[in-house]
């Protein structure tokens, strides 16, 4: 299918002869120095499984020490012993549920007896589809606890050390290409991640002048274990997602990796405060990522998808 492939620098060009279609891509084995991160010692929360064991796994290829953390202690041991085989890496995994203050505290001072970290990312999320009507107090407090006030709880921890020692620090928070525009049927996850975005510009203004570097990342849908089908949870919701984005496909978790792993390290240095959309242009072209399900879901439908309530 291939007829012909050249490179310029660290893009491909890749030519069918059969439909003289061009595609470009890049390849993202050599896209940096091996060392980029080399010596950064770097947390990922909520990094057992999805986007955030991506980032850990391209993390250490490029040479950081990595701590995770989680609320399943077995998926973080799972995922530490694969990353360590896979990358020969140095990781840690520490059980941690950053909704509450204290347990962060604890997990934060056990990180800087070993030394103090360079890098925070606030990947830690909860999300699920729902009409608002239908969504307890509980549903809230859960998806805002762990996105906003676990964003707040890890940034405070980390932050507050690095302005007492007069270090540099850098946070890239995870959020969602809906904090502007809000999104029906996600409303606790649209709340929580305008907070976080909000959290993200005002200390990248407070903060900058003393060392501290603030930016974060809004992917569009990217398929990962568990969280995907959340979001996504019947075949025909893919199709509708896929169709109404300018590329045509989904976003892939080594795209993901490489930005983040990119706006963390010292090259990216004069970015601060930004939000850095990658959903491969399907926000421009409508706002509200679930918004259109009020005409799509049948009453079964929504019955079949409902959230189970869990036990506070």
């Amino acid at each position: 299918m291939v007829g012909q492939v050249r490179q310029v620098s660290s893009l491909y060009i890749v030519r069918s002869h059969k439909s003289r279609a061009t595609s470009v891509y890049w390849h993202t084995t050599n896209m940096f120095e091996k060392d980029l991160l080399k010596s950064k010692r770097i947390l990922i929360t909520g990094a057992g499984t999805g986007l955030g064991k991506g980032m850990a796994h391209r993390f250490l290829e490029l040479g950081a020490a990595v701590y995770i953390c989680g609320r399943r202690e077995n998926v973080l041991n799972d995922t530490v012993r694969e990353l360590q085989s896979a990358t020969g890496g140095a990781i840690r995994g520490l059980r941690c549920d950053v909704r509450y203050a204290d347990d962060v505290e604890q997990m934060v001072s056990a990180i800087w007896t070993d030394g103090p970290l360079d890098i925070l990312v606030n990947n830690a999320a909860g999300n699920f589809i729902a009409r608002t009507e239908e969504l307890s107090v509980h549903a809230f407090e859960a998806v805002i606890g762990i996105v906003l006030m676990g964003t707040i709880n890890v940034t405070q921890a980390c932050g507050r050390r690095w302005l007492k020692a007069g270090q540099h620090g850098t946070v890239l928070n995870i959020t969602t290409t809906y904090t502007n525009s809000g999104s029906a049927y996600v409303v606790p996850s649209a709340v929580a991640k305008a907070g976080v975005q909000a959290l993200t510009q005002s200390l990248a203004v407070e903060w900058g002048p003393r060392g501290i570097r603030m930016n974060a990342i809004a992917p569009g849908p990217v398929p990962t274990e568990g969280a995907f089908s959340r979001v996504l949870p019947l075949p025909d919701l893919e199709k509708h997602a896929l169709k109404r984005n300018p590329l045509g496909r989904f976003g892939t978790v080594e795209e993901f990796a490489n930005l983040a792993a990119f706006l963390v390290s010292d090259g990216s240095g004069y970015i601060n405060g930004e939000t850095v959309i990658m959903d491969g242009g399907e926000w421009l072209q409508g706002a509200g990522e679930f918004s259109e399900l009020g005409r799509l879901l049948s009453e079964k439908d929504w019955e079949a998808i409902k959230p189970k309530k869990s036990r506070k």
